[in-house]
Formats: C-alpha cells, structure tokens, sequence
C-alpha cells in the first residue's frame, strides 16, 4: 500500500503547464519596470508589434480548430468516412480528400484519426489522402487565409487547388506503389482511445493536447515571424524576389523547420510581406503535409519505416503541387 500512496502523492505534486503559466505572469509583474526599459528599444517594440499581430488574429481559428477537433473525435464516428468511401481505392482516394473539408483539425489531431480509419478497414491510400487533406483544405483554415491576406484573395484558391492535389497524388501513389508492410502493423492492432471512456472525456482531453501543442508552435511562430521582420536584413528578403526558386527551398524548408498549425500558418506568412506571394504559398502547401512533428507523429503512429519513405515524397510533391496552383491560380505573380 505504501508504493501506490508515494505514486499518488508524486503524481499530485507534478507542475501543470497552468501553474507554470501563473509563475510566468507573476514573474512579469515583478519585472514590469525592467521589462518596460527593455521593450522601449525600437527594433524590439517593432518585433513584438508583429508578435502580438500574429498570435491575436490566429488565436480564434486556432481555438476553432482545437474544438472542432475535439467534437470529431468524440462524436464522430470513423465507420461514417468508410460508409460513404467507394469501394475501388482510385475512387476513394479524392471522396476521403473531400471528406477533409467537413472534417477540421490541425495536423497532430489528423495522424490519430487516419490510424483509428486504417483501423476500420479503410484503404491506407484513402486514409492518408485523408490525413494530408484535412488539416489544409477545411473551412476553418481557409477563412484564416482569407483574413490574413484580405488583398489577395486568390490565395485562398491558391491554397486549396495546392493542398488537394498534394494529398490526391499522395494517396494515388500510395495506392500505386505503397506496400502493406512499410505501415506497422501495430499501428492496425492498437486502439486510439481506450474502451470506457465517455465522449466528454475524449472531447476534453483531445481539445487540451491540442490546443496545449498548436498553441505552443504557434508562439514559435509568432516569436519566428518577429525575429524575421527585425533581424534579417530587407536586403536578404529582396533576394528572394529576385531568385523565386530559392526563395521556394527556403519557404518549404521553413515550413518544415516551423511546424506550425495549420490553423495559424497563414498569419505568419502574410506577416512576411517581403517575401514574394509564390513562395509564401509553397510556404502553406508544405506546412500542414510535412513538418518536423509531423515526421515524428508519423513515425510514432505507423513506423520509421512509413515516415522515412512517406515524408520525403510528400515534401516533393507538396512543392510541385504549391508551385503548379500558384502559377495557375496566382499568374505567376510575385
């Protein structure tokens, strides 16, 4: 009985993120003179303005996000996408890329949905149609689009004609040439959520991991978009509009490095206003189908060997497919 008491006992004294968070804006407080001093120097006003910008106007879409997420996943049964796939996988391939658009979430919510349909019987190539699709063409992420670049409105189309064709050629070239075997097989076996657990205690759990995650890579992206805007020199961001094909590499990699959620990846971009308009939607076409968590998520969920063989692709092709909707979407415009 004393072991279990001591796990107990160690288990109530662990630091939750809130009262880290109370520390913090404690700490703040305290050093309110010092911090005011510090923020008085115009570069770092400036980075924080843009700071600020970026985190106030994606919080609500990515509170959206996180909520959706959190409804679909406790109400929303996988046996509702495997009813209204057809039953040839060339066929379900773009009825599951669709399906993406009624179903919102961030890309860390979409890996465990794809693994709990590959669970159901679902074909793998609609499954990860699936799982590219929907964090990048649902409604929520396109209106974050539409608000973070009210004057180009053709981002918006630019951005789903890219994000659909990436997760459309992914799940036919994995129905092509995708072998059983690169996929776990325990990822088939195991169960997402265990049994008994009610679709409250989903809803809440999921919507926390989520928001807790999103919320954390999107400080990394607003601190990213401040350092950007103060530090680099305008000189190496007009470099980028003389050379679109570096400036393409730099923005998928970018992507990649960042990992934002896709829910608020589109501030950040617009925030670059240097940077042309193409590679800025490379930018949004790469982020929500390959990122650094996004490769570990995967490589948890279905094996190094998937991840290994599946990222690499889809970076490709996500860079073909954003830079193939930009010339036909945005003209080529820079």
């Amino acid at each position: 009985m004393a072991a279990p008491s001591r796990a107990r006992a160690t288990e109530q004294r662990r630091v939750t993120s809130l009262e880290v968070l109370c520390a913090v804006l404690v700490l703040a407080l305290l050093a309110q003179g010092p911090l005011v001093r510090v923020f008085d120097i115009p570069a770092v006003r400036t980075g924080a303005t843009v700071f600020v910008a970026v985190c106030v106007q994606a919080m609500p879409f990515l509170v959206l996000g996180v909520l959706v997420s959190g409804l679909i996943a406790a109400f929303v049964s996988p046996l509702a996408l495997r009813r209204v796939l057809p039953r040839t996988t060339t066929a379900a391939v773009p009825v599951a890329g669709l399906a993406g658009m009624a179903l919102p979430g961030c890309e860390c919510a979409s890996v465990p949905v794809c693994r709990r349909l590959m669970q159901q019987g679902v074909p793998p190539a609609a499954a990860l149609a699936f799982l590219l699709a929907a964090p990048a063409v649902n409604p929520v992420v396109l209106v974050a689009t539409a608000v973070a670049f009210p004057g180009e409105p053709r981002m918006v189309a630019a951005r789903f004609l890219g994000s659909m064709a990436t997760a459309l050629v992914m799940g036919w070239l994995w129905a092509r040439v995708g072998r059983p075997e690169w996929i776990a097989q325990r990822a088939l076996r195991q169960s997402e959520w265990p049994p008994g657990r009610s679709a409250f205690a989903v809803f809440t759990e999921t919507a926390r991991h989520d928001m807790v995650s999103s919320g954390g890579f999107l400080v990394l992206g607003g601190l990213t978009a401040a350092v950007l805007n103060v530090l680099v020199p305008a000189s190496w961001m007009a470099s980028l509009t003389g050379n679109v094909v570096f400036g393409i590499l730099v923005m998928a990699l970018l992507a990649v490095v960042l990992a934002l959620c896709s829910e608020a990846d589109a501030f950040v971009a617009a925030s670059l206003t240097a940077v042309p308009l193409l590679p800025r939607l490379v930018f949004l076409v790469v982020g929500p189908a390959v990122d650094v968590k996004l490769v570990a998520l995967q490589a948890g969920a279905f094996g190094r060997g998937f991840a290994s063989r599946f990222a690499p692709v889809t970076f490709v092709v996500a860079i073909a497919c954003g830079v193939l909707a930009g010339v036909l979407v945005l003209g080529g415009v820079p």
